[in-house]
C-alpha cells in the first residue's frame, strides 16, 4: 500500500487471508497505513480504513475480505504524506529532551478564579474573526513540528498555514 501498488496490496492480502492471518490484524495494518503513510494528503483514507475494520468485526469472514480489499486499494492509490507521523515524533522527542514551555495565560481555563490568576485574559476567540483565525500565541518559543507536503489535500493545508503566517 505504501508504494502505491493496489495489485500487490491485493495479492499480499490474499496470501495472508489464505494462510489464516487474523483479518483484524490485516484491518489494523490498513488502518495504520492510512494514517502513517497517507495522512492528511487524503484524510478519507483513515475513515475508509476504520469503516473496513468495523465491517470485518460486524460481518466476519469470508465477506470481510471485500471491505478489506476496498480499503487496501483505496489506501494504495491515495496520495501519500507522513508529515503528521513525522511531526508527532518530533514533538515527542522535544518533550523527552526536557524542552518545557508554559501554557500562555490567555489559553488557560478561565472558569475558576480567573481574575486572580490571569487565566483567559487577552484570549481572542478565533471564530469571532474573519477566516476563523487570529494571530495569537499558542506556544511560547514556537517550533515547527508539522510540515505539510504538496500532496493531495495537504497542499491546501500548507497554503492555509502559509497564509496565516504571513498575517503574523
Amino acid at each position: 500500500m505504501r508504494g502505491g501498488d493496489p495489485d500487490a496490496a491485493l495479492y499480499w492480502m490474499a496470501k495472508m487471508i489464505e494462510s489464516g492471518e487474523d483479518p483484524r490484524f490485516i484491518a489494523r495494518r490498513i488502518l495504520i497505513c492510512a494514517s502513517e503513510d497517507v495522512g492528511n494528503a487524503d484524510p478519507r483514507a483513515l475513515m475508509i480504513a476504520s469503516a473496513a475494520f468495523q465491517a470485518v468485526e460486524l460481518v466476519g469472514m469470508p465477506e470481510g475480505r471485500i471491505p478489506l480489499a476496498q480499503a487496501a486499494t483505496y489506501v494504495a492509490c491515495a496520495p501519500k504524506s507522513n508529515a503528521a507521523y513525522v511531526g508527532i515524533d518530533a514533538a515527542i522527542l522535544e518533550v523527552k529532551k526536557g524542552k518545557r514551555r508554559a501554557v500562555p495565560n490567555h489559553l488557560k481555563d478561565a472558569t475558576m478564579d480567573k481574575e486572580a490568576l490571569g487565566h483567559g485574559k487577552g484570549y481572542m476567540y478565533p471564530h469571532g474573526f474573519p477566516g476563523h483565525w487570529v494571530p495569537q500565541e499558542y506556544m511560547p518559543d514556537p517550533k515547527i513540528f508539522y510540515e505539510p507536503s504538496d500532496e493531495g489535500e495537504e497542499k491546501k493545508i500548507k497554503e492555509r498555514l502559509s497564509k496565516w503566517k504571513r498575517k503574523t
